[in-house]
This record gives structure tokens, sequence and C-alpha cells, in this order.
């Protein structure tokens, strides 16, 4: 399975799972980022943190390390 790290700029995916436990993973599906949900990877930064993502119609930046527990299709 593919994470939202490794998807491409220009890139729309389909959220498959969100993995991590707790209080991340709730923080993460309070930003939208929920199973089923499209997100379009819109920029990367230079070093590669954080990720630009457009979710549910607003602009989200993700940290890599949030980015590894969403997997996508």
């Amino acid at each position: 399975m593919k994470t939202l790290r490794e998807v491409k700029i220009g890139e729309t995916v389909k959220v498959v799972k969100i993995t991590g436990e707790g209080a991340v993973k709730r923080r993460i599906m309070d930003m939208g980022v929920t199973k089923g949900v499209e997100i379009y990877v819109r920029k990367v930064a230079p070093l590669g943190d954080p990720i630009e993502v457009t979710v549910r119609g607003y602009e989200l930046s993700l940290r890599k390390q949030d980015a590894e527990m969403i997997e996508v299709e």
C-alpha cells in the first residue's frame, strides 16, 4: 500500500486507512482527512517537509511524519 508521502505533485488519491495511535490519529481526522476522502497533492517543500494538499475544499499542510500514516490508493 502507498502512503500520502509517496504521492507525486499533481496527483489526486483516495484515503484508504489512517494508521497511528491516539492523539495523532485523532488530530489528522479532525483536519478532515478521513477514510474515503479525496486528497490532491499541491506542493512539496524543497526538503520534502511539509506537503501541501487540498482536502474537502481547503488547503492543508502536513508533516512527512503525518503523511506516512495515511494510506492511499
